[in-house]
């Protein structure tokens, strides 16, 4: 029977009547206790019961109220087990003691609550001290009891109770907890008592603590973590109540925790912590200092070997890394839970391959348990994980990777240090187009306003540059040469910063940054990708330094070569002003014929670098003004010459009329892309005409590449045509030919091209879909502007869970681009179709564009390898559906 939602009404399961397949309903934590115990039998898991997430979000909706018949599902399966133990919840004699647990449906270690040794009373633990002939033991765990249930269900400090703690050791001259006597144990729960109303009834306990975990899920950690890791509000947490056992016993007692293998490198040596008479907070906690896992096998051999028996017994049946909860009661060994384990990107790369060489898996499988997004930390240099340092603030880790040097606050002056062979970081308010040659030339780059989809971070990330973006509590004042953090003056120019993009964290401290290596495993686990995967994977590459690097990466080609970024160099932009400030069309064609010679050159050299490959260069997009100075700018240089009467005056005249002129409302929606093709068609005939020379020449070397020309902001039909036929007329002066050397193509990033691609696939061989405008032209949002002002918002209000420019909105703009493939291959069959907006590099995203017929995605080169094992695990899934919840 369901409800009317279509949920059940079903709201609680014993751990025998789940399974791991049950995770959407049990949570990750409550389907792999019912699973481990089918595995290694009750007598080794201890009994318990799961709340659904189904009743957290029940309760959420009815604001904080428990849903009908969750009270009665409780009492019933806390009554079955009272029976399997054979006693009773808070008995005044023998009392049933429980944990009471969260478990969402992916693992959230550390970000929600924990309640221990509930059922205990003033009288419960006089019982249980008689039972167990261990009054120590009864009292300590009143003690953890009582500090716990205050900490997490009732919100006091933690730190008042911790100082409480201090206090008793100090005034009885002790060191540890553990030496605290029975007569302290009893003073400091009288003491935690009196922080607050400590409910004396059982029942009431288990619903308060029911309460406090279904509450945490709204905690402000399990949110951060939700945003970090794109886990969706809407899921909830299950609630696990399970019977106690008890590490705190004595010297043959202890808790752990147990990877089944080393969980930093991925080495098939188990790996974990463990204390002798303790619980498992205190493990975690830090209060007291673990003992290895190995040292496990002289304090309890035969514990030792029945815990690496059963690590190896659930890591054949999960087919993945465990990380398991077990306790040790008086010589026996009780596993709490297991669950597929974090690990960083090494550690998974070795595991993959180590399972694949064990026969635990086949490629496709192993594939299947790598974290794609984190293999970029291997592939940029990193802080030291040894070195010790003060973090002076916080951002976005935009670029990943490390970085330092002196502090520069303009492109030209990173230019000018990179020349010098010193190494600097680029600091900006907020960075530009005109900044891109100081991106190049900076070992990193730090700005204090923007996200993850800023100007800044997309061009760190395609760049391969470390970048930190948004540093809020930084007031960069570049005018000053000045960093001041809560305005005090904390940076000059010229002195040392160190960032790491794979973090956000910022230090004036020299942090050693170690240089990353691409190790074999590595280099067999892309090479089972390129074994598995349908989708190719492109690169978006400017210079032919990039386009290397990304080759070496393992890019098929480069799907996006912007040929605006080649006129910011210092001599080129230059020229470029005199090409727009011209008067007239003869005097534009003078000054576009200085360009030709360098925009060839730049074309020879990309094409060198990708011999045998396709090349995709998109024609000039961005508005004309951007290479022009602020009309600010020019108009107080004016007002000066005009004062001194200098002979600028009629240069600096023009200058500002033309500057005034090309002023657009909305530049981004205006004059751009092909309409600057038919408004100035000399521009685009001088890239067509550098491009095939550059093809002619590249061949006449033995060079042999597929040119692909791509027309961008394509809305019509007629658009490309005129394109195309000033294409064809420039191609025919070099007697190259459509299809075989050369292709032409659009790129979809207007919702009206999506719409109509039917009819503009008669002018096209290829569409790339600019995934990047597109969202922005189908949501009607600002990339820059929603990063700052919008975006965190919206996630908080659930608007949506990710920025829309990180990861597709498949409903929505992902349905545009399925929408364009479908109308355009209906025409032309043959029709090539590709991605190169940033969504190109995100795994989420490869996965959409696999099942929607691409033919490739094309990213940054850093993200090659990113980009290779996501379209494998999307081509995987597609033959076992069950490694899609991997």
């Amino acid at each position: 029977m369901g409800s009317a939602d279509g949920t059940s009404d079903k709201w609680v399961y014993e751990f025998a009547e789940g399974s791991r397949e049950m995770r959407d309903l049990l949570g990750g934590k409550g389907a792999n206790v019912a699973e481990m115990t089918r595995v290694l039998g009750p007598e080794r898991v201890p009994a318990g019961f799961t709340i659904t997430t189904e009743a957290c979000v029940a309760y959420m909706k009815a604001d904080q109220t428990f849903p009908d018949g969750l009270d009665e599902q409780v009492a019933t399966a806390l009554a079955a087990l009272e029976e399997h133990a054979g006693k009773a919840l808070g008995d005044a004699e023998d009392p049933l003691l429980v944990s009471v647990r969260s478990g969402a449906r992916e693992s959230m270690p550390g970000m929600m609550d924990t309640v221990l040794n509930l059922g205990l009373n003033d009288e419960s633990v006089e019982g249980l001290a008689r039972k167990t002939e261990n009054e120590r033991f009864a009292w300590d765990s009143y003690r953890r009891f009582v500090q716990m249930y205050g900490n997490v269900v009732v919100g006091i400090e933690g730190s008042r109770f911790e100082e409480a703690i201090k206090e008793a050791k100090q005034a009885r001259g002790v060191k540890d907890d553990t030496e605290l006597d029975v007569d302290a144990l009893r003073e400091l729960t009288q003491t935690f008592k009196g922080f607050y109303d400590f409910p004396d009834d059982p029942q009431a306990q288990l619903q308060g603590a029911i309460r406090a975990v279904f509450d945490s899920w709204v905690g402000d950690r399990a949110v951060s973590y939700r945003r970090i890791n794109h886990i969706p509000d809407e899921w909830g947490t299950a609630v696990n109540v399970q019977q106690m056992v008890f590490g705190n016993k004595g010297d043959t007692s202890g808790s752990g925790v147990a990877f089944s293998r080393d969980e930093v490198t991925g080495a098939p040596e188990p790996s974990g912590d463990f204390l002798p008479n303790a619980q498992g907070e205190d493990v975690v906690s830090g209060v007291r200092t673990p003992r290895d896992i190995g040292e496990l096998k002289e304090w309890q051999p035969a514990v030792h070997e029945q815990l690496m028996d059963i690590l190896r017994t659930l890591e054949g049946h999960y087919g993945d890394m465990q990380d398991t909860e077990f306790t040790v009661e008086e010589g026996t060994l009780y596993m709490l839970q297991t669950r597929n384990a974090k690990r960083p990107a090494q550690a998974a790369v070795r595991f993959a391959v180590d399972a694949v060489g064990e026969g635990l898996l086949d490629k496709g499988g192993a594939l299947a348990t790598i974290e794609a997004e984190k293999l970029d930390a291997l592939l940029h240099p990193t802080f030291d994980p040894k070195a010790e340092f003060r973090v002076l603030a916080k951002g976005v880790a935009a670029s990943p990777g490390a970085a330092k040097g002196e502090i520069v606050f303009f492109a030209d002056d990173a230019v000018a240090a990179a020349a010098d062979g010193r190494d600097v970081v680029l600091v900006r308010q907020f960075t530009e187009a005109e900044d891109v040659a100081g991106f190049h030339a900076a070992q990193g780059v730090l700005t204090s306003e923007g996200g993850k989809a800023s100007h800044a971070a997309l061009v760190a990330r395609g760049m391969g540059v470390p970048a930190v973006t948004g540093a809020g509590s930084l007031e960069i004042d570049v005018k000053a040469g000045e960093v001041r953090l809560d305005g005090e003056v904390v940076l000059r120019k010229g002195e040392q910063v160190a960032i790491d993009g794979t973090t956000g964290c910022i230090t004036t401290d020299d942090v050693p940054l170690v240089d990353p290596e691409m190790s074999e495993e590595f280099r067999t686990v892309l090479g089972w990708a390129d074994e598995l995967r349908r989708l190719d994977v492109r690169t978006n590459a400017d210079t032919p330094e990039d386009a290397r690097k990304a080759r070496e990466f393992g890019a098929q080609g480069i799907g996006l070569c912007r040929t605006e970024h080649m006129f910011f160099g210092e001599d080129r932009h230059e020229k470029m002003v005199q090409v727009i400030l011209a008067s007239d069309d003869e005097q534009r064609r003078v000054a576009l014929d200085e360009l030709l010679g360098p925009q060839q050159s730049d074309f020879e050299g990309i094409f060198e670098a990708m011999d045998g490959l396709p090349v995709t260069i998109r024609l000039l997009d961005p508005p004309l003004h951007e290479f022009l100075p602020k009309l600010h700018d020019v108009e107080a240089e004016l007002e000066r010459a005009r004062v001194e009467r200098s002979d600028d005056l009629p240069r600096l005249e023009h200058t500002f009329e033309r500057v005034r002129a090309l002023q657009e409302v909305n530049p981004m929606l205006g004059t751009r892309g092909v309409r600057l093709g038919i408004l100035y068609p000399a521009i685009y005939e001088m890239q067509i005409e550098a491009i095939f020379r550059a093809l002619v020449a590249a061949r006449g070397r033995d060079v042999d590449v597929h040119v692909e020309v791509m027309v961008p902001l394509v809305d019509y039909r007629r658009e490309l045509e005129l394109l195309r036929e000033l294409i064809e007329r420039v191609a025919g002066r070099h007697d190259l030919t459509r299809g075989d050397d050369y292709s032409i193509g659009t790129m979809i990033e207007l919702p009206r091209a999506c719409l109509r691609a039917d009819e503009i696939a008669h002018e096209a061989d290829f569409y790339s879909f600019g995934t990047n405008d597109l969202t922005q032209t189908a949501l009607g949002f600002s990339r820059d502007d929603i990063e700052g002002r919008i975006l965190a918002r919206y996630i908080e209000m659930r608007v949506f869970d990710r920025s829309p420019f990180e990861t597709l909105d498949g409903p929505g703009v992902g349905q545009l681009v399925r929408m364009g493939a479908w109308l355009g291959r209906k025409t032309k069959p043959e029709l090539k179709l590709g991605v190169c907006g940033e969504h190109g590099g995100d795994p989420d995203s490869i996965d959409f564009f696999h099942h929607s017929g691409m033919d490739y995605v094309s990213c940054s080169p850093y993200r090659v390898p990113v980009a290779r094992v996501a379209a494998a695990q999307a081509a995987v899934r597609d033959v076992d559906p069950d490694l899609a919840g991997r």
